[in-house]
């Protein structure tokens, strides 16, 4: 090698990494953010807005949808649904003015049973690499490059049979997307070659099952993957119970039961703890996770909250010793990490909320139902630090990238930016 190539190969490949930190800081690729946590790389983001201030642009879209917008380089995605759910759009727009760039249909003519209030197309887009994924519940998954071109699709993956629907959304790991198939009487999960679409390893997940349909036994959160020291860990929330899984395999890790039949919520993790929340009354857990554990680890947990709180559907962040989450009636609540116990309770805005919460620029983002964003401090002692109203319905939570915020209600797509 000549000594000027010597030379040149360190800069390049200097530049090069700056360059993909650079563009990796920009992008919001799946639902949580880049860890799945709601705990953002952005350093900037708006704190005042309303539908005539700090608004970059907003565009229609196709249909309602509880799911949430990924942004990858200039293009935000987002999924809808039409003619009563038996169309499903992934739908991607310019970032920059919200132009249409393209919109790819899922017929499904099925009738497929969900509650009212979670209209199909309520799992989020999932972007690994330059592929990105969506999962249509009994439509299956589909995968299409940037430009829309469809690579795969998996109609073969099992049929969503509860009365509530689904929501669970891909997650990307290494060359994969991992899909939660629930809940339902069959509940599964798998790992999907991300480009072709191959099943990789799949498992059923019988303690998840319900035994019929309108049973009230289920889980919805997407699960959160999260390096323990040595080794990676799917943490799925689940009926009852918080397991872990090896995302490589599919193979159990641990396990910790306390959780109620009915689970909502992502799991959180600080540290060597993970949280988990329940729905309808039911419990919060605490427990720490060793390095390296296996097995049935209930004996480790730190706390159990039987308190009868309201039902919790959006996802809190767990952040320096506390954890935050806005339930469905609009109760913000503050927990310390070590015990469970409450900091603070106190009403935000004036809507219920199933949105879940981000931290941006230690500022705590999380939407209720009327289109209000709620800002708040991540702070033992209460402080609402801003409201911000959009005046539409939404289910979804916000995307951040590049100082903007992407919003998605039932109609539109709205740009947040100073």
């Amino acid at each position: 090698m000549h000594h000027r190539q010597r030379i040149l190969l360190p800069i390049i490949f200097i530049f090069q990494l700056a360059f993909n930190l650079s563009i990796s800081a920009g992008n919001w690729p799946t639902w949580r953010g880049h860890s799945g946590n709601g705990i953002a790389q952005e350093e900037t983001a708006p704190l005042h807005w309303s539908t005539e201030k700090n608004v970059q642009w907003k565009t229609a879209l196709p249909g309602p949808g509880n799911s949430s917008p990924v942004v990858w380089g200039d293009r935000v995605f987002i999924t809808s649904s039409q003619d009563k759910g038996k169309r499903r759009s992934l739908v991607c727009f310019h970032r920059k003015n919200g132009k249409l760039l393209w919109q790819k249909d899922v017929r499904y003519e099925r009738t497929e049973t969900t509650h009212k209030t979670n209209p199909q197309c309520s799992a989020s887009p999932t972007i690994n690499g330059d592929v990105v994924a969506v999962h249509y519940g009994s439509a299956g998954s589909h995968a299409y490059d940037l430009n829309g071109k469809l690579l795969w699709k998996r109609t073969d993956l099992g049929t969503i049979d509860h009365i509530w629907g689904y929501s669970s959304s891909p997650v990307p790991y290494r060359n994969t997307f991992i899909q939660y198939v629930g809940p339902g009487t069959k509940v599964s999960i798998v790992a999907l070659d991300s480009k072709t679409g191959k099943t990789i390893w799949q498992r059923q997940l019988p303690d998840a099952e319900a035994k019929k349909p309108d049973q009230f036994l289920g889980a919805w959160g997407t699960p959160l993957l999260r390096k323990n020291r040595t080794r990676d860990e799917l943490i799925l929330g689940l009926p009852k119970k918080i397991l872990s899984i090896d995302p490589a395999t599919g193979e159990d890790q641990w396990n910790c039961t306390g959780l109620g039949p009915l689970v909502y919520t992502n799991p959180l993790a600080s540290g060597d703890k993970v949280f988990a929340m329940s729905g309808y009354h039911g419990a919060a857990i605490g427990v720490k996770v060793p390095a390296g554990v296996s097995g049935d680890i209930t004996s480790k947990r730190i706390w159990t909250s039987q308190k009868k709180p309201p039902q919790r559907i959006g996802s809190g962040i767990a952040v320096d010793q506390h954890i935050y989450i806005l339930n469905e009636p609009g109760i913000a609540t503050c927990i310390r990490m070590e015990n469970g116990e409450e900091v603070w309770k106190e009403r935000v805005g004036k809507g219920n909320s199933w949105g879940s919460m981000s931290l941006v620029a230690n500022r705590i983002y999380v939407t209720n139902t009327l289109g209000q964003t709620l800002v708040l401090a991540p702070s033992p002692k209460f402080k609402l630090l801003a409201t911000n109203p959009l005046g539409e319905m939404t289910r979804g939570s916000p995307a951040f990238s590049d100082g903007k915020v992407f919003i998605r209600t039932y109609k539109h797509l709205w740009c947040i930016g100073e």
